[in-house]
């Protein structure tokens, strides 16, 4: 089964994560989507694959192996660049990259901890920050006007946005108006919020209830 999928930078190729621990790269032709590779990543599911956006030759994946890791799609097959298989208690399954700060990358787990990378050492990033949202951390996305905001689904905990910039990270709030799993969560990208970071709209879904909500967080004014 294809389980997540990521556009690189050039929106002529596609990442794709499956359910038997592989990768993919999918090409887009003039008349279809071709295979361009496909290996062996994890021992278990892949949760999500993510390109980084300053470099898209370098494919980051997570998996329910625990594993957190980066590939060199210039060498074929890919080569690792780094396995970290020590840092998360359980499946890794969601990254992303600061949009304004590309050297910090971020990964969510079913450890219920959020953690923050320094990727400027590639080989070896160091996991600077850690924060336990109190609920498997399913999807996390950057708010798109400012940097070190995250909005996070924590599945069993409802929903949170964090500051993650410097010093330790932080939950400024929390919304718990879902009655099951928290799974999906996006910022609305508007002319509105561009003109008043503080005028920002949320989307949130949930998995058995079927329920999405839209609502405004309140304590984005106070950063």
């Amino acid at each position: 089964m294809c389980l997540f999928v990521d556009w690189n930078q050039t929106a002529k190729a596609l990442s794709v994560g499956l359910s038997d621990g592989s990768l993919s790269v999918v090409s887009m032709r003039e008349d279809r989507l071709e295979v361009s590779e496909q290996w062996t990543a994890h021992q278990y599911e892949v949760w999500t694959c993510y390109f980084d956006r300053a470099n898209p030759h370098l494919l980051y994946s997570g998996s329910d192996d625990c594993s957190f890791s980066c590939w060199d799609l210039r060498q074929n097959p890919s080569n690792a660049v780094f396995q970290n298989k020590k840092s998360h208690n359980m499946g890794v399954c969601c990254i992303a990259q600061n949009p304004l700060e590309g050297n910090m990358l971020l990964t969510g787990s079913y450890d219920e901890f959020l953690r923050v990378w320094d990727i400027r050492s590639m080989v070896k990033p160091v996991n600077v920050k850690s924060l336990n949202l109190g609920g498997g951390v399913w999807r996390i996305k950057y708010h798109p006007l400012i940097a070190d905001v995250v909005l996070a689904a924590c599945m069993h905990n409802g929903f949170a946005i964090v500051k993650v910039g410097t010093g330790d990270a932080a939950v400024v709030e929390t919304y718990c108006k879902h009655e099951s799993l928290a799974y999906g969560a996006d910022w609305q990208i508007s002319e509105g919020a561009e003109q008043n970071k503080n005028f920002s709209v949320v989307a949130t879904c949930s998995f058995y209830d079927r329920l999405l909500r839209v609502w405004q967080p309140e304590n984005l004014g106070n950063l």
